[in-house]
């Protein structure tokens, strides 16, 4: 498995990581959390190294499902998880419902560390990232936490996730940020016009979540797909994009059906193909993907190591044009993901 590391920092990892969004919710449906937790000791075992998860992703059932599946392998792997979400005081409010706001103020996001140590079963985070941007904290004092829980050996590094570049650079005037972990892949293109770009010249790691599209690029999906009343893709909207609206929805799943023959002439899966798509851009340091079982984990560890070229890369592009889909790769709505409220993610 390829290595990669973070920027300027020390911190390295695999270059396909596991995202764990899927571990502590069923808004994408049924799982079977069992075969999930072993695809854990799988992916360690196929040479993965970091694990991405979230207090609110359950909330917090990921991290206890993920601790339960690392158990003493913990030390092997690189973990990642976020805080600054407020929640409901009913525990019995689950899902999207028991999100109630945003908090990065110092002491609330050093509280909320020390529940996800205790849930996660560990003494340290590899890296801690502020899960969406806090309007109402200043930078200087979000950071100013994180700078002393990493002098607290509570976390080794410490990052962002959906902040534009005016948000990033607050940050880096009053501290160093490992990471940025914003959605990326083949049908939101929006981080190319200004977020990749600042990351690759900053030196800050960046994790792509969301690089199948949310399962648009799996080849899985078909026009007639009808998602359950808990399947967050049925509204229509990904990050202020409308991938699931009717129109866009039928025309995405035409692209995908043409990118299957181009990855087909490869021997490789039109999921493998979009891996490899989001995996080439030099800024790009992980990739991250829900991994259900061995099939998925298998599949997905085959697109590491396949370059495409630049004939490839011109053909999918040709493929998008003429199917008259858009990419958004202009960065209009990046301010929309920063300030919204979705967190569907990996």
């Amino acid at each position: 498995m390829e290595q990669r590391t973070f920027g300027n920092t020390d911190l390295t990892c695999s270059a396909l990581g596991f995202g764990t969004w899927e571990l502590g919710t069923t808004q994408y449906g049924e799982i079977d959390i069992d075969e999930a937790v072993r695809a854990v000791h799988m992916a360690i075992d196929h040479g993965l190294t970091l694990f991405d998860t979230a207090e609110v992703y359950g909330p917090f059932t990921s991290e206890e499902l993920l601790a339960r599946g690392l158990g003493e392998r913990r030390k092997d792997i690189v973990l990642v998880t976020k805080v600054g979400f407020v929640f409901h005081d009913d525990p019995t409010v689950v899902g999207d419902a028991a999100i109630v706001g945003r908090d990065a103020s110092a002491a609330y996001i050093t509280e909320r560390t020390e529940g996800c140590l205790k849930r996660l079963n560990t003494d340290y985070v590899d890296l801690m990232l502020i899960h969406w941007p806090d309007m109402n904290t200043p930078h200087d004092e979000t950071i100013g936490a994180l700078e002393a829980m990493k002098a607290a050996g509570k976390i080794r590094h410490y990052g962002v996730s959906n902040y534009d570049v005016p948000m990033m650079q607050g940050c880096q005037a009053v501290g160093s940020l490992a990471a940025n972990q914003v959605g990326y892949n083949l049908f939101d293109r929006r981080m190319e016009a200004e977020v990749l770009p600042y990351c690759l010249e900053q030196g800050i790691g960046f994790m792509a979540y969301g690089s199948l599209a949310f399962g648009l690029l799996t080849g899985a999906l078909s026009p007639d797909a009808k998602f359950a009343d808990n399947d967050w893709r049925r509204h229509g909207k990904a990050f202020g994009l409308p991938l699931f609206e009717r129109e866009n929805f039928l025309k995405e799943l035409r692209v995908t059906e043409r990118l299957k023959a181009v990855a087909a002439g490869y021997g490789k899966s039109v999921a493998q193909m979009a891996l490899a798509w989001v995996l080439s851009h030099p800024a790009v340091t992980v990739g991250l993907v829900g991994m259900r079982n061995e099939r998925e984990l298998e599949e997905n560890i085959e697109a590491v190591d396949w370059r495409l070229s630049d004939a490839d890369r011109a053909e999918i592009d040709r493929i998008f044009a003429e199917e008259g889909v858009p990419t958004y790769a202009d960065g209009r709505q990046m301010t929309d993901v920063s300030r919204g409220g979705e967190s569907h993610e990996d």
